[in-house]
């Protein structure tokens, strides 16, 4: 099992996102703004969501790593840290989500 984590690529994300445009996908994405970095989220979503309901469990892994990456450049770009995500995922999950859902 590997020990990488979202941590992991949420620090690849920051070092990648520094670097040329012309020598990094990251660093283009960000350069280009939030409107195509988020764009290119939905498309992933869209291509992931395909996979899942193909049952092509090959092709679900592929688009759900892209898709969690593009996330990641998403949320780099918007200056919110993996942690103030995973915290309200904590905060969700103390309670059922149907007991969330009618809370709000």
């Amino acid at each position: 099992m590997s020990n990488f984590s979202l941590s992991d690529l949420e620090a690849i994300v920051a070092l990648r996102a520094k670097a040329s445009p012309d020598e990094s996908w990251t660093a283009k994405l960000v350069a280009h703004g939030q409107a195509k970095a988020a764009k290119k989220l939905g498309e992933e979503a869209v291509e992931t969501v395909i996979a899942a309901v193909s049952n092509d469990r090959a092709n679900l892994v592929a688009e759900s790593a892209d898709l969690i990456y593009h996330l990641m450049v998403v949320l780099k770009i918007a200056d919110i840290p993996l942690q103030d995500v995973m915290s309200e995922l904590e905060r969700r999950t103390s309670q059922s989500g149907l007991q969330e859902k009618a809370s709000r």
